[in-house]
């Protein structure tokens, strides 16, 4: 998927997004927590692949979120890197606990530079702030890595529901923005070409999504302007 795409019905746009870092960092729960508000102090690894749905409202468009969250464990990582196809953003997450997490970010970094799209929004997630007396990385050491990188950052606890909503929304809003950038960009090529009378495949491609069916979810609507993205 170049782009959001536009659907039939009732959402404007889906926007595909994935959660990355090593395994058992909590990316799991933070799904969980804002697809269905749930946290499990017994959750355990994802096999694979897995997926949940959101529908966010920004401004008059309401966009459907598709957020995927991959298997952090090698054995998994062949299979991981073929979901970077088609994602406009992602969720980088490692446990402010344990700094062997943090250290392997510039890994991921490097992941989605190779299989990832070259504008993809990219949040840098210190989860489990819950445990700070356990702390290893601290929020500023962790926020100049992200601001030398050109990352959004946020420190969250999916077990206290802290930052969670936050965090993925600020993404959303991002990604929406650039979109919105995109797509006014191709009609006004369109719009030149027709003065022109010439009128190119990708810009009617860009101007002019595909509809499919989706699942309808539960809303929520973002208010604010992103606080970490520049």
């Amino acid at each position: 998927m170049m782009m959001g795409e536009s659907y039939e019905e009732g959402c404007d746009y889906l926007y595909k997004a994935v959660l990355i870092g090593d395994s058992a960092v909590g990316k799991s729960n933070l799904l969980s927590r804002f697809s269905k508000d749930e946290f499990r102090l017994d959750s355990k690894p994802t096999i694979g692949v897995e997926f949940a749905y959101k529908n966010i409202r920004v401004g008059d468009k309401l966009i459907k979120a598709q957020i995927w969250d991959t298997a952090g464990q090698e054995r998994f990582r062949a299979i991981t890197s073929s979901y970077y196809r088609g994602a406009l953003g992602a969720l980088l997450v490692y446990d402010i606990t344990r700094r062997s997490t943090f250290e392997n970010v510039g890994k991921w970094l490097n992941e989605i530079k190779e299989f990832g799209k070259a504008d993809m929004v990219i949040v840098l997630v210190g989860n489990k702030s819950d445990l700070g007396n356990s702390r290893q990385i601290g929020e500023e050491e962790a926020m100049n890595f992200a601001e030398a990188q050109g990352l959004c950052f946020m420190e969250t606890s999916a077990l206290e529901k802290k930052n969670v909503d936050e965090a993925f929304l600020e993404m959303i809003f991002k990604i929406h923005e650039i979109t919105t950038q995109k797509s006014l960009q191709a009609k006004n090529n369109i719009e030149n070409n027709n003065n022109n009378n010439i009128i190119s495949s990708s810009d009617l491609k860009m101007a002019i999504p595909v509809g499919k069916q989706i699942i309808s979810i539960d809303e929520v609507t973002v208010n604010n302007q992103p606080r970490c993205c520049t």
